[in-house]
Formats: C-alpha cells, sequence, structure tokens
C-alpha cells in the first residue's frame, strides 16, 4: 500500500488529521488540489476546544502568538451599547477567541506536517474516485488543472487501508462513495472585507444590530478590521469595498476606508449534512461531512474536533482492534455536534435579521437583559465558544 491513510484535502482539517496521525506513527498521503495558498479565504475565528487539539500537535502556541485574542464582545445598538459578552471563563488554558487568517493557519499546520514527513502531502493533486476494495481503498489521483509544474504529474492512483475526506463542501470523495446529504437553504446573505483598522474598538468583537440588518466586526492581525453586512439579497456582481464601507458607514456610523480593502468575498449561506460519514473503509469530516453557516466561525472547529476524534479510532483500526462500534459512535457523535453547530448558526442568523423598530428595540432589550444576567451570560459565552 502507499500509505496507512489517505486523505483527501489538504486545507486546515486534512492538515490537522495528518500531523495528528503522523504524531502516532502512522504513514499518511494527503492529496490537496491546490498549489498554492489561498490568501484570501474567510474563516478566522478558532475557538478555545480546537486550540486544545492544536495543542496536541504543538501549533498551537505559534498560532496564538501570530493571532488576536477575543478576550469579549459587545453588542451595539443606535450607537449605544446595550450588552457585553466575556470569554475569560470558558476556558482555562485559552479564555479567549483566537483570531487569525486562514491562510497563516494553513501555513503553520502545513509546517508541521512537513517536519513530521515531508513526503506526506502531495500538492496539485486532486481525488476524483474512491473504491473500497475489501481489505483496502483504492483512489483515482489526477494532476490539477491550475497545476503550475507540469513536470510533476500525479495521473495514477493510490491504495491504503482507509481513507479521510477533508475535500470540502463539494466533496467529491462523498459524490463517489454515494452518500445522500441534507440541504438547507436560508434568506440570508452577506457582503464582508478586510480593511485598516481605524474603528478604535481594539481587540474586542462588535455586533451592531441595527434596523437594515446586522453588522458584524471582528480584530485581525496586523491592525485589520473584517466587516461583514448582512444584506437583504445576494451581492451584485462587481460589488466592491465602495459599497461595504458605505454600507458600514450607514449602518454604524463608521466608514472603513475602501482604499486599505484587502479581501472582498460575498456569500448566501446554506447547510449540507451528509446522513453518513462513515462508508466502508472511508470517512467523511469537515466541510465534506457538515457545511454549517459561516455565522458564527463554527465551521472548521468542527472539522478539527472530527479529527481529533478520529484518531484513536483509526489507530486502533491499524492495530487490529475490532472498531466496528468505535465508528458508530464517532458518527452519531459527530453528527450530533453537527446539528448543535447547525442550530448554533441559525440562533446567530435569526438575531441578525432587520425587524421593524418596535420590534427591534424589543429583541435589543432583551438581549440586554439577559447579558446583564452572569449565569445566562456565561452559558451564551459557552455556546458561542463550542464548549
Amino acid at each position: 500500500m502507499d500509505a496507512d491513510v489517505l486523505i483527501a484535502g489538504g486545507g486546515p482539517v486534512g492538515l490537522y488529521l495528518a500531523a495528528a496521525l503522523l504524531q502516532e506513527g502512522v504513514s499518511v498521503r494527503v492529496f490537496e488540489q491546490r498549489q498554492s495558498r489561498n490568501r484570501h479565504t474567510r474563516a478566522i475565528g478558532i475557538h478555545p476546544p480546537a486550540l486544545e487539539a492544536l495543542a496536541g500537535i504543538h501549533v498551537a502556541s505559534s498560532m496564538v502568538q501570530d493571532g488576536i485574542r477575543i478576550r469579549a464582545g459587545m453588542a451595539v445598538s443606535g450607537g449605544k451599547t446595550v450588552g457585553t459578552m466575556a470569554f475569560g471563563a470558558v476556558s482555562e488554558n485559552y479564555p479567549f477567541v483566537l483570531a487569525l487568517p486562514q491562510f497563516r493557519t494553513e501555513e503553520l499546520l502545513e509546517d508541521r506536517v512537513r517536519t513530521l514527513d515531508p513526503a506526506a502531502l502531495v500538492r496539485g493533486a486532486n481525488v476524483t474516485e474512491a473504491r473500497n476494495d475489501g481489505g483496502k481503498v483504492t483512489i483515482a489521483v489526477q494532476s490539477s488543472p491550475d497545476a503550475a509544474n507540469r513536470r510533476g504529474n500525479h495521473n495514477g492512483s493510490a491504495t491504503a487501508a482507509l481513507l479521510v475526506a477533508a475535500d470540502g463542501a463539494r466533496s467529491r470523495i462523498r459524490g463517489a462513495l454515494g452518500v445522500p446529504v441534507d440541504r438547507k437553504s436560508y434568506p440570508d446573505h452577506y457582503l464582508m472585507g478586510d480593511f485598516d483598522d481605524g474603528s478604535g474598538y481594539g481587540e474586542k468583537a462588535v455586533l451592531f444590530l441595527e434596523p437594515e440588518g446586522i453588522v458584524e466586526s471582528f480584530p485581525l492581525p496586523g491592525r485589520v478590521r473584517r466587516w461583514v453586512v448582512r444584506l437583504g439579497r445576494p451581492a451584485e456582481p462587481g460589488t466592491g469595498p465602495d459599497e461595504l464601507a458605505e454600507l458600514v458607514q450607514r449602518r454604524t456610523g463608521f466608514r472603513p476606508e475602501p482604499d486599505t480593502n484587502s479581501m472582498l468575498s460575498a456569500f448566501s449561506v446554506q447547510s449540507t449534512i451528509a446522513r453518513r460519514m462513515v462508508a466502508g473503509r472511508s470517512v467523511l469530516v469537515g466541510d465534506a461531512a457538515h457545511q454549517i453557516s459561516p455565522i458564527g466561525g463554527q465551521g472548521m472547529n468542527l472539522g478539527w474536533l472530527d479529527a481529533m476524534a478520529l484518531v484513536p479510532v483509526i489507530c486502533a483500526a491499524l492495530g487490529g482492534e475490532p472498531t466496528g462500534r468505535r465508528l458508530r459512535e464517532f458518527e452519531a457523535s459527530r453528527r450530533r455536534a453537527a446539528a448543535v453547530a447547525q442550530r448554533q448558526a441559525e440562533i446567530n442568523m435569526m438575531l441578525g435579521r432587520p425587524l421593524p423598530g418596535p420590534l427591534l428595540r424589543v429583541r435589543t432589550a432583551a438581549i440586554g437583559a439577559a447579558a446583564a444576567v452572569p449565569a445566562v451570560n456565561q452559558w451564551a459565552a459557552r455556546r458561542f465558544t463550542m464548549q
């Protein structure tokens, strides 16, 4: 066999899983279709349970050093602070949400994988098919269309004892395995961008609860701030930083400087939950198993926790232990976690939808009253940070 475990997808979840398995002496090959890293990816929030998992592969300290520790969030409406939420009690080791751009997260994870096995990650390789063949799994691999170095031809196949699909929400492996999914669409559309931070909010996250819809704001390293605006319909093609800055100013009173924009993205929300995470000798993790709304920043973290739970099961299977019951328990547990994350994302989106003035005042007052009760505030902080 080419490795003990094949991993389709070299994003944050696939790289974490590879490092965790390599530390256990498991040989892996990670096939990633991208030749280079996307510097404009969306995921920035790393929650305390994920940081605990990342500490297990010795990258959490570097991430914390490079990132922004968000220790508190605040809700603002009509220019007034209506509630605050502190994260100090959510975790003994990581009493904050870490803000770190996904490209830097991937750099640190890739460095760890290459330290453990320089040949483990294969870039420019696209996994197109998967077949369970009794005692092994076989995949078909093709060179990616965007492969810059044509001398690195990856066309062919690979075999292993197990395959893990971490190839994202449009997972080809999930389709090749015939795993059905449940999809759900939402009436929520967003425009977001990163700008130099002149807001004065420092390292706090801020939610602006306004009649036209929510505006979310998060600090990033390098004195940058991300602004996320809810739209009533999908953003028009060609919408740029000027339009986003105008929307932010209209709702919050603060105008980001359009000339400092370093990332701009528009998205509409849907969720996709695979009905199975285990199919023969193949396992789905991360967005391949459950795509969750980005609002709340749970998706990447959920994938890491999938992978952390899977590592001991894989090690037991490779050691010859019967793992049927453990795989069923893994699948049931992680599907429950995905359902909880989906419900939390739905609540987050509901709280950000536009309301007429009187109803908005009622909702804002309710949020303020809840935030003023310490027990409720701490409960909400734990839910927000996936504890």
